[in-house]
């Protein structure tokens, strides 16, 4: 099993033709353990054998443990959350999507949400990896406990509407089989329906107070190091926007009733604005938020 995993990683990496600068070994540890995961949840999504989920669940747990490691190291050193840049924005990301899969697993016992979640864990750590490392010192505005918890928020309610919008994919791909029906190989490897909606709801339901938990902790850090909590910044603009895309969902699901196609659809346009207030505004607009203007210095 390790060795055909391992084999998965090595095609993946000379495919993609990443090159890793040299980093922290429990950095290099978890990304290793999160590739060969990848590899033994596409080889379980296939083949449908329990040991192999098991070995890649494993895995995936063991990467995660390193990762917080170094995430812990990270902040030892630093005195805040390592997430002043894109770099270890993108792995932290990594870490929280990891570890909110492995809580909704317990709770759900769904063994195929992990040969979605690995592989989008395992991108995110390549995309990371292959970024410059930054050094210096960090602004002092930065060392604050709010903002240590505005991020930890952001980042939980980000892993489980990730995990809403992953549920929200399977859903359309089960449900295109069933009304074509055309019952093809990921008929017998998706859930049903009812399981996929249900999984999306929840994640939905979890995720959203955490993202909204951010947002108010995100204002109270702008309040002390700024002076003010509103600054009109594009970052805090377009989390308003994000906000209220997955309050009108939620409004929907619950007031209205929208469960299916409608809440998939819409889960997936909601993650799309997700991922643009994440990289795209950091990227593009400026800003205090901006991953330049956070990095060290």
């Amino acid at each position: 099993m390790v060795s055909l995993c391992l084999g998965v990683s090595i095609l993946w990496f000379r495919f993609i033709r990443v090159r890793i600068p040299m980093t922290s070994p429990w950095f290099s540890l978890a990304f290793g353990l999160y590739l060969l995961a990848a590899g033994g949840f596409t080889v379980f999504i296939i083949r449908q054998q329990k040991w192999v989920f098991r070995w890649s669940y494993w895995l995936l747990v063991a990467g995660f443990l390193f990762h917080t490691m170094f995430l812990g190291y990270g902040y030892y050193q630093l005195g805040l959350a390592p997430v002043l840049d894109l770099r270890s924005a993108l792995s932290f990301f990594a870490w929280s999507l990891v570890g909110v899969y492995l809580i909704v697993q317990v709770r759900f016992k769904l063994m195929v949400l992990g040969s979605f979640v690995a592989p989008l864990a395992a991108f995110l750590m390549i995309i990371s990896s292959a970024m410059p490392l930054t050094a210096g010192p960090v602004k002092p505005l930065f060392k604050s406990l709010w903002l240590t918890i505005h991020v930890g928020t952001v980042f939980a309610g980000d892993a489980l509407l990730t995990i809403a919008c992953l549920a929200a994919i399977m859903y359309l791909i089960q449900e295109r089989q069933i009304k074509q029906k055309r019952l093809g190989s990921m008929y017998n490897r998706l859930p049903s329906l009812a399981t996929l909606d249900h999984i999306n709801y929840y994640s939905i339901v979890y995720g959203f107070p955490f993202l909204t938990v951010g947002m108010m902790t995100g204002s109270v850090y702008a309040q002390v190091a700024l002076g003010r909590y509103w600054q009109w910044d594009p970052k805090e603009v377009w989390s308003l926007v994000l906000w209220l895309f997955y309050a009108a969902l939620l409004h929907q699901r619950l007031a209205v009733g929208w469960q299916g196609r409608r809440a998939a659809i819409m889960s997936i346009v909601c993650f799309g604005v997700l991922i643009f207030t994440f990289v795209g505004v950091s990227l593009l607009m400026g800003g205090y938020h901006s991953f330049s203007s956070m990095g060290a210095r």
